[in-house]
């Protein structure tokens, strides 16, 4: 490959991961492999993004999800180095995996380790982490310190924080295709793969979409309350969708405003859908 040469700003063109610089430069963290430090930010970028979704639990603690398989796919690794860098992580306490039960990802909580350091000044002066999180205005005040970070570094720091849509969109397809048994609903309908398919993306278009409000049924609705109703779905609910829409009789004419509908509804209507269904067969002699 023959790549080209940077000029003036064009560096600033690419998105970058956080890897704490106290990693590579304090002892403690002097046997931990390279790969792992590298892990560790890529779980600080789906930190961000979760504290975004508000994905935080009783106590305050923000949690992300990251997959087995995502890891390989990052790393372009095996299971086993995954699963070692993982292990690794935990050893050093930099993360905390908690199980969910079957089928279901695990939530894990990454560790913030420099409250364990001495911090004596907050507002981002004279620092001796080498944990760099400063806005530009102190950072043009900062005097030079042991991390011999210069206006260049400071300068890309808010680039370092920005995150694209379709890290987002990753983020959720990834914890959604599990959580809501996408491959098992695939199994069970292997006819309707395409049918799948296309609903798990308008639940991740809803999810990701930076409208104020959404249109169901003709009422315009808070787009956070859709999102948090689309949250808690689960596979009987695009069982349910599915089913409502094979037992339709009458044309639907935008598809994907039916569908949204039927999800946002799913969750109060699917009980009475069903109940309906076996006093239909009761009536006619079929059960």
């Amino acid at each position: 490959m023959d790549f080209g040469y940077f000029h003036e700003e064009e560096s600033e063109q690419f998105a970058f991961y956080r890897i704490p610089q106290v990693l590579f430069k304090d002892e403690k963290f002097a046997k931990l492999s390279t790969d792992a430090k590298v892990l560790y930010g890529l779980f600080l970028n789906r930190v961000s993004l979760s504290k975004k979704n508000h994905w935080i639990d009783d106590e305050g603690r923000v949690y992300v999800y990251y997959t087995l398989v995502s890891i390989q796919e990052d790393l372009h690794c095996a299971s086993q180095k995954a699963l070692k860098l993982l292990k690794e992580l935990e050893s050093y306490g930099l993360i905390e995996r908690v199980k969910q039960g079957l089928c279901k990802p695990d939530r894990i909580y990454v560790k913030n380790f420099i409250l364990l350091q001495e911090s004596p000044v907050r507002s981002g002066e004279n620092h001796h982490t080498g944990v760099v999180k400063i806005t530009s205005p102190e950072c043009r005040e900062s005097p030079p310190n042991n991390t011999e970070l210069n206006n260049t570094e400071c300068s890309n720091t808010n680039l370092i924080l920005s995150k694209s849509r379709e890290d987002e969109r990753e983020l959720y397809r990834q914890y959604l295709y599990q959580s809501l048994d996408i491959e098992i609903l695939k199994e069970h309908y292997p006819y309707g793969v395409e049918e799948i398919d296309e609903i798990f993306d308008i639940i991740l278009d809803v999810l990701c979409s930076n409208q104020k409000f959404i249109t169901i049924s003709g009422d315009k609705k808070p787009i956070n309350v859709v999102k948090s109703r689309f949250m808690k779905l689960d596979s009987s609910h695009i069982q349910f969708v599915m089913d409502s829409m094979k037992d339709k009789t009458t044309k639907v004419r935008n598809v994907k405003k039916y569908i949204v509908a039927a999800l946002y509804n799913a969750p109060i209507t699917i009980n009475n859908y069903y109940q309906s269904l076996v006093q239909h067969d009761m009536a006619t002699g079929k059960i």
